[in-house]
């Protein structure tokens, strides 16, 4: 039995699609059941399930909010993840724990690579790397993968919010020099079944144990992506608003942003065979999804 926690997020849906595709047994839990803020719900929900992996898509996602919410992103990111780990550690099972991109602070000026320093620039991106180290010394069968830019046709999202303002106005101001890979969740999902696959295949080796890269292949910027966006939007009958590329500076947020998040996934490939696909395959379908669920009836 696999357990997914976090399944009401963006990727737990999409783990539950892909596990549902493939006919694996999965218990898929989410808040207020489980919950990090509420540590007895940990070890309730893991004593119920009974799993033999588990993959932690729970988290503390809000990158500004968290900026004032340190406990709750300290628990969603760091000491949650901890005490899940120490108990797949007692029961001698993988782990699979899903990072950020922004452990960094994106100054390298080139993909990065599981063995950079990391630097985060917020709290979003301290917890999430504290989370990282604490998971990697509670549990030895560990793999933690870092992935950037998710969005999918469920819950909150760029692409969602792109829309949705096309819908209010004909132009819109977007971000062009920050630098990343937008990842579909179902692609990210898929990959993760892939190396769940390999392991319950091959079984585990003391080589698995660690870090990863893991977004879709090739880069854009957040203007790049929002053109893509209302690109694959069009046909769908929506009213392509004007865009207008911005610096950073004309967008102030609470949390400072990596300027160049991009990740270099060799590692994954190398590892494990797992090669996401490029940026722009799953997108025209996520926004004519996204389309269907969203446009006024």
């Amino acid at each position: 039995m696999i357990l997914i926690t976090g399944a009401s997020g963006q990727l737990g849906d999409a783990l539950q699609k892909a596990a549902a595709a493939r006919g694996l047994a999965v218990t898929a839990i989410s808040r207020p059941a489980f919950d990090f803020d509420a540590p007895a719900t940990i070890k309730s929900c893991f004593d119920a399930a009974a799993p033999d992996l588990v993959i932690n898509a729970a988290a503390y996602t809000a990158v500004d909010a968290a900026e004032q919410n340190v406990a709750a992103a300290e628990a969603g990111n760091h000491t949650g993840p901890e005490s899940l780990a120490k108990l797949c550690a007692g029961a001698d099972i993988p782990l699979l724990h899903v990072s950020t991109d922004y452990v960094f602070d994106g100054t390298k000026g080139a993909p990065y690579t599981e063995d950079d320093a990391t630097a985060p620039a917020g709290v979003y991106g301290r917890t999430k790397r504290d989370g990282e180290i604490a998971v990697l010394a509670a549990c030895q069968k560990v793999i933690i993968l870092r992935t950037a830019w998710v969005y999918s046709a469920h819950g909150k999202n760029f692409a969602r919010t792109m829309l949705n303002a096309a819908r209010k106005t004909s132009q819109l101001r977007v971000v062009a020099d920050q630098k990343g890979t937008p990842t579909a969740a179902s692609d990210l999902a898929a990959a993760i079944f892939d190396i769940v696959g390999r392991l319950r295949k091959s079984g585990w080796q003391d080589s698995h144990k660690g870090i990863y890269h893991a977004t879709a292949t090739g880069e854009t910027s957040w203007y790049g992506f929002a053109t893509a966006i209302f690109e694959a939007a069009a046909p769908c009958g929506l009213a392509v608003p004007t865009v207008s590329p911005i610096a950073t500076t004309d967008w102030p947020t609470p949390a400072k942003r990596p300027a160049d998040s991009r990740l270099d996934c060799g590692k994954l490939a190398r590892s494990f065979g797992v090669t996401l696909p490029d940026w722009r395959t799953s997108l025209p379908g996520i926004v004519r999804d996204l389309m269907a669920l969203d446009s006024p009836r």
